[in-house]
């Protein structure tokens, strides 16, 4: 049988134990069980006569609470604002800005060159060298329209 007075290192050692699958595999999931077992583990500590079956119900409570707490804060957490929002959607920066056609539209696709990419533009058909005004992304496809 375990000795009463070393129950609480048990807890501590699967405290670290939970620290370190927290470095390996980040998502602030083990924090909340490292933090739970540190806890029972000092609970354990103070009062010595804490039966096993108290302590595991204690850290499930624990556990349990702690995660559901993290994961109600981090949803309800502001994600900051980017000066840059359109940086990982390169096609959106283009809506509102205007080309010339490097392709007529006809059967209602064309090309524009933006920079040094060449696009699919869907439109009314136009005749090549057309200025054209993007309003829309379709997945890699631009929706214009003629410029007045």
């Amino acid at each position: 049988m375990l000795e009463q007075g070393i129950v609480f290192w048990y807890w501590w050692v699967l405290a670290v134990g939970f620290l370190a699958l927290e470095i390996l595999a980040s998502g602030f999931f083990f924090l909340w069980l490292a933090v739970s077992a540190f806890i029972v583990g000092s609970v354990v500590l103070l009062i010595e006569t804490t039966t096993f079956n108290v302590q595991v119900l204690l850290f499930s409570l624990l556990a349990v609470s702690s995660v559901l707490a993290w994961r109600k804060y981090a949803r309800t957490r502001t994600t900051e604002v980017s000066d840059h929002p359109l940086l990982n959607r390169r096609g959106a920066q283009y809506i509102g800005r205007t080309f010339n056609l490097i392709a007529p539209i006809e059967n209602g696709q064309g090309k524009i060159k933006v920079d040094d990419t060449i696009w699919k533009v869907h439109g009314p058909d136009t005749p090549l060298g057309t200025k054209v005004k993007v309003v829309a992304i379709k997945g890699t496809v631009f929706e214009v329209q003629v410029c007045q």
